[in-house]
């Protein structure tokens, strides 16, 4: 164990780009790139680079520097003096194979012939003991070592005291604490800094997430309460929110240490590299990732609502809203589909639709471009055949005095049309049984219609006052309710599609097919222009009644 602690102004700067970053595209980053890379660090002044992973297993391709073995290292250019750093997933030491099986699989080489310097494990903290005797494994055959301890936000003072303890038994060069939820303020850094130090008095490193845009600021409170190893990314690069930013960090760091850095490598990097691969890739905090770190949310979550175009902004806040009260330190695939289903209760509801539109034709009108552009036609046939007009929520291209019925489900939609509702006339289809006591007084003095809601993947049933559907799009309620209703014909304007690729196309292409399936008809019959399969006529047309018989 490493117990000289430096000066205020003698710290380290780990640069891990290459192995956090790998994310985006498998670590396979062109040989040109990492040398460039390695020279814009080198006159940086960075101290050591993490050049990648050693993963354990081979499955799917994945590039060098997933694998970073000496061999592909000796084939690098690196510059003189730049150490070399690479990282152990500590649930790799955790497996029936053992400790010292993995680190004879992953290490051959003592330090002294390898192109590496040290090594650093990533740990939960239940990995923590079985994973620690690597420390001593590694030590005698020459390399520093490090331990990164992860979501460090969530951890008893107590527990802190045991992880220590533990620690001060084997040769850490430096003990390291992750932000991993990007959670933490300068205050919490301060603290966990204290509980640390009751235990360890080796040396401490920080690895901070930009969750909540305190990434840099929360390294620098670290750095200044004796953390000496500080991580960061250029631009930030890493998984969703990203972490500080190496272009900053140096910065910061040619001032305090007094070590005269030169920065134009590094910022044409950032220029011409990193800025166009962040614009690729999307990482980097948002106000999605500021709320999953205010409530300890894991970021993956918002990583992958904000790559699906089925999650617009309302999906979005829902779910975070939901994870936020259910706790979402531990991504979840399952825990992410849950958190679409935002209604208390078995369905349930006072409003049958029958009353209104049994036997009528009903007219849907969607969100989509096709209503505005054949107002017009639109309008004419309205006030020609006297269908019911149902739209989907705030839809208003038409004459507002021709809209029968407005319809929407969505909680955090619901929400944010709250005031819009109250300057619009029509009744409001919604689960008033099954929304929340803070959404009901938003929308109380609206005429509401209480048609209840259920979700059942793949399922479609239709009852008097609520129904069963496959997902909480709006477009799936509608379909239900003019069902349960008995509507004569159904027909919709406004459903054009999206562009080619686009997987909404596909979610809705799964809805109306289920509801196909359970109706046992082709009902549906679009009179603007659609991309989605589904029986079409023209609006222009005085025949439309011939077509959706």
């Amino acid at each position: 164990m490493n117990s000289n602690l430096t000066s205020s102004d003698q710290f380290t700067v780990l640069d891990c780009t290459l192995r956090d970053g790998g994310y985006y595209n498998s670590w396979d980053f062109p040989v040109d790139l990492i040398e460039a890379y390695l020279v814009a660090m080198k006159a940086a002044q960075v101290d050591v680079v993490e050049l990648g992973f050693r993963f354990l297993r081979n499955e799917g391709f994945k590039g060098g520097c997933a694998y970073t073995t000496d061999d592909y290292l000796n084939g690098l250019c690196i510059p003189s003096g730049l150490r070399v750093a690479v990282m152990v997933n500590g649930g790799d030491l955790c497996t029936e194979i053992g400790c010292t099986d993995v680190l004879e699989r992953l290490f051959t080489q003592s330090a002294t012939d390898s192109p590496v310097n040290m090594v650093r494990f990533a740990c939960h903290f239940h990995e923590f003991p079985k994973a620690l005797p690597a420390a001593a494994w590694l030590n005698e055959r020459g390399y520093e070592v490090g331990f990164n301890l992860m979501q460090i936000a969530d951890c008893s003072h107590k527990k802190i005291n045991e992880i220590t303890a533990m620690a001060s038994d084997f040769p850490l060069d430096v003990l390291y604490f992750a932000d991993s939820m990007g959670s933490m303020i300068p205050d919490d850094i301060s603290r966990v800094v204290g509980w640390l130090r009751e235990g360890w008095q080796g040396e401490l490193g920080i690895h901070t997430h930009d969750n909540m845009g305190m990434a840099l600021a929360n390294t620098l409170r670290a750095q200044a309460e004796g953390v000496s190893w500080l991580d960061a990314t250029v631009t930030g690069m890493g998984r969703g929110p990203g972490n500080a930013r190496t272009e900053e960090l140096v910065i910061e760091a040619e001032m305090m240490r007094h070590r005269s850095a030169n920065f134009v490598p590094l910022m044409n990097l950032v220029a011409h590299i990193f800025e166009p691969m962040k614009a690729k890739y999307g990482w980097g905090t948002n106000p999605f990732y500021y709320l999953a770190g205010k409530y300890g949310i894991h970021p993956t979550y918002i990583q992958e609502m904000i790559s699906d175009t089925r999650y617009d902004v309302e999906d979005i806040l829902a779910v975070i809203d939901h994870l936020s009260i259910q706790g979402a330190k531990k991504y979840s695939v399952d825990s992410l589909n849950g958190a679409r289903q935002f209604y208390s209760g078995e369905p349930r509801g006072t409003w049958s639709p029958a009353e209104m539109i049994a036997q009528r034709d009903v007219l849907i009108l969607g969100t989509g471009p096709g209503v505005e552009a054949h107002r017009s036609a639109l309008e004419a046939y309205v006030r020609r055949a006297q269908p019911i007009v149902l739209a989907l929520n705030t839809q208003s291209a038409i004459d507002s005095s021709l809209i029968n019925l407005r319809i929407a489900c969505h909680p955090v939609r619901l929400l944010a049309d709250a005031e819009a509702y109250s300057d619009l006339p029509q009744p409001l289809i919604t689960p008033v049984s099954m929304l929340q006591k803070q959404l009901l007084a938003e929308l109380d003095g609206n005429d509401l219609l209480d048609f209840g809601l259920g979700i059942e993947t793949g399922e479609f049933k239709f009852y008097d006052t609520y129904c069963i559907v496959p997902t909480s799009l709006v477009l799936a309620y509608a379909l239900a309710v003019v069902t349960s209703g008995k509507a004569a014909n159904i027909l919709m304007a406004g459903f054009d599609g999206y562009p080619s690729g686009d997987p909404r196309n596909a979610e809705t292409a799964t809805i109306l097919n289920h509801f196909r399936n359970s109706t046992g008809l082709d009902r549906l019959l679009s009179v603007t222009p659609t991309r989605h399969k589904m029986r079409s006529c023209s609006i222009y047309s005085t025949e439309i009644s011939k077509f959706s018989n």
